[in-house]
Formats: C-alpha cells, structure tokens, sequence
C-alpha cells in the first residue's frame, strides 16, 4: 500500500511540475502543433494572415507548417518537438516570418529559447545553413544559423537561446526567414520565452 501512495505521488509530482513549465511559456503555440497539416504535407500561410497564436509577417511572401513525416527529394524533415514544425521559406522563399506579442513585466529579463532546423544539401534545392533573424519590438537581436546535417538526409536542429529584457507589458518577437531566396528549407520549432530565474 505504501509503495503504491509513492508512485501515485510521483506521478502527481510529475504531471503538476510539466503543467507549471507549460505555464511558464509566455509563447503560445511554439511548437507549431495546430492548425493539424495533412501527416506528410504541409500548409502554407501568407504575410497578413494568422494562425494559432502567431502573425505572418516581413516580406511579401509565405510561411509553411510542416508535418513531421514530409519527405522530399531524397531528405527527411522530423520535427524537433511535436509532430510539426514552421518552414521560414515557405514556398515562396522571401524575407517572411512570423511574430507573436506576449505579456511581459517592464524591467524583467526572458529567457528565449527556440530550435533552427537545416539539411545540408550543396547540389540541391535545400541549400547548406538555415538562418532565422529575431526580432523584438521590430528591431534585430539576434541572428541564429544552422549549418549541421553534412552527409546526412535528415533535417538536424540546433538550438539557440538569447536573453531579452521587456521594456512595456507587451513585447513582440518575430522570427524571420534569413536564407537565400534560393534555399528551400529554413526549420522553426520548439520555441519558448520564460522569466529569467537568476
């Protein structure tokens, strides 16, 4: 009986700390898991339009969730968390991007955290490094790039993290697409932006 009680509070202990680090993330929809893409494909979104939490913005152009089972000329895209993730080039392969305005407290240091997606790809379509550009409040600070996955046909991430301190009760961070107009994958995934706990 006893062990029984302390696996039931472990369990309990498990479930309420991944709700309050869920809580924590000020960024909805980071992961890009809705709206729900067919498995395999993939659904594009142009500037001015809105998803799930997020605004697409930057460049005339168009961004992609994609599932994490796309597969296309010979590479495989898995998602970093989740069963999607967000294509920066979408298909039109502009300076587009997406942008969401969070709670923030004046004065208070963030912590965010995000995922770049690449595949190395010299001869091909996909380029060899994924760059996204963050923005907060409209202006540049940080510039994240990707160039693993050498010899590999998988989609590899790396992730990044950065500190930003709010200067008002909202803040907007945008990440936008900074690849070459002819590189055809930039990944997005997994992003979160907690208070700093130091």
């Amino acid at each position: 009986m006893t062990r029984r009680i302390r696996v039931s509070f472990s369990i309990a202990t498990v479930f309420l700390l991944a709700i309050a680090a869920q809580a924590a993330n000020l960024v909805k929809n980071g992961s890009f898991e809705t709206p729900i893409v067919p498995v395999g494909s993939y659904q594009t979104f142009a500037k001015g339009q809105g998803f799930s939490g997020w605004e697409v913005v930057g460049a005339a152009g168009n961004v992609g969730i994609v599932s994490g089972k796309f597969t296309a000329v010979g590479f495989t895209f898995p998602a970093e968390a989740g069963k999607q993730w967000l294509d920066l080039t979408g298909v039109s392969n502009t300076r587009t991007g997406v942008a969401q305005t969070v709670a923030t407290t004046p004065g208070t240091a963030y912590t965010l955290t995000f995922w770049v997606g690449n595949v190395y790809d010299p001869n091909g379509i996909w380029g060899v490094k994924s760059t996204v550009i963050v923005k907060v409040n409209g202006e540049q600070v940080f510039k994240a790039t990707n160039s693993r996955g050498k010899g590999k046909k998988t989609q590899v991430w790396e992730k990044f993290v950065t500190t930003i301190t709010a200067t008002s009760s909202k803040t907007t961070i945008a990440f936008i697409n900074g690849d070459p107009p002819n590189d055809n994958s930039n990944g997005l995934d997994a992003i979160t932006v907690v208070p700093r706990n130091d």
